[in-house]
């Protein structure tokens, strides 16, 4: 897994930790169970939950992680109390205080169970999407700090410019330089080193889809841009070589993150392959994650029954250790309440 860093630790420790240190024991243990998960045959398998009943009842049934989206804050949980698209609209609190409500409800579970004389509930690992970072390096370290003090085990980062974030099968993203996406990875690293939790940091790229850059500045940028502008200013991509870029993207990142994850419209086991090789160029022991989305046409791509339940075994054996479908617990809340008020 990419452990690099562009600092010195003991020195920035003694820095930054301050004379009071604070242990953060929810963060820590999560971030522990999620590596030793990370590790095991079989992949970590979860959908998005944006509750704390809900993250309790995902546990319930067998699940070992949580997965707690941006796009579900986004539509139900933030906290200004609107409905919202996903496209980082929310206040930048809304994330850690769905985190904070979700082990709240795990400790409430965990309390019910040891005074009945059980040994008490799985604080299941917690996911976090921190989106695009809300701004630059030092807001995304300001965000990682707040979802770690929150509990979060791993947080995650994309690299489209914050203030144009769009979901990831929406069109019109733009994307950052490449060393600005490794800066806000930085970041995100430099929060867990202060907090000593060992946060698993998540680099999530968008490149397959996207049509935009903000800049041209990084060399391994500039060969897939067509050199043409929009007229905000910014770079065209070349068509076509989305995945391509993506793959190349995933190479310097996945020196400075713990999993990797390429944003793709459709599930094919062909480009999952060349990603997770790209990954694994960087360092052998990389693990990939794959988002598992309900916005694909399933049926279209993989027509045949066989083929459709094997897909999330076949990712295995690729390296996707974690596999997640990000709005599945909206989508079946929605679900559930509508029938239930039908009929």
């Amino acid at each position: 897994m990419g452990e690099k860093r562009n600092y010195n630790l003991v020195d920035t420790m003694k820095k930054l930790q301050g004379s009071w240190f604070v242990e953060h024991t929810r963060a820590k243990r999560g971030a522990a169970d999620l590596r030793d998960l990370l590790t095991r045959e079989k992949p970590v398998r979860t959908f998005g939950a944006y509750n704390g009943q809900q993250a309790v009842q995902h546990v319930k049934a067998g699940l070992d992680a949580i997965y707690l989206s941006g796009w579900q804050v986004a539509a139900s949980a933030n906290s200004t109390n609107e409905t919202y698209p996903d496209q980082s609209l929310y206040a930048v609190d809304s994330v850690p205080n769905v985190v904070r409500s979700i082990n709240n409800a795990f400790r409430r579970q965990d309390q019910i169970e040891v005074s009945e004389g059980g040994a008490g509930f799985n604080f299941a690992p917690i996911i976090a999407d921190a989106e695009a970072g809300f701004g630059g390096a030092l807001n995304a370290y300001e965000l990682a700090r707040n979802l770690i003090e929150a509990g979060a085990a791993a947080v995650h980062f994309e690299d489209q410019v914050a203030a144009e974030k769009k979901c990831g099968h929406l069109g019109g993203k733009v994307l950052i330089p490449t060393s600005q996406a490794i800066r806000n990875l930085t970041a995100a690293r430099l929060a867990s080193d202060v907090a000593g939790t060992d946060t698993v940091v998540i680099a999530r790229t968008d490149a397959e889809s996207a049509k935009l850059i903000s800049t041209d500045v990084d060399e391994l940028d500039r060969k897939f841009l067509t050199g043409e502008r929009t007229a905000e200013g910014f770079y065209r991509i070349q068509e076509g070589r989305g995945l391509e870029f993506g793959c190349e993207r995933a190479q310097p990142y996945a020196e400075y993150a713990d999993l990797i994850w390429c944003e793709t419209s459709k599930p094919c086991l062909k480009e999952a392959s060349g990603f997770s090789s790209s990954g694994k160029g960087a360092t052998t022991s990389q693990s990939v994650l794959s988002p598992l989305s309900p916005s694909y046409n399933w049926r279209k791509r993989i027509p045949g029954d066989q083929p459709l339940a094997d897909f999330q075994k076949e990712l295995g054996k690729m390296g996707f250790k974690f596999q997640l479908s990000r709005v599945a617990g909206f989508n079946a809340t929605k679900s559930a309440g509508f029938d239930f008020a039908r009929y």
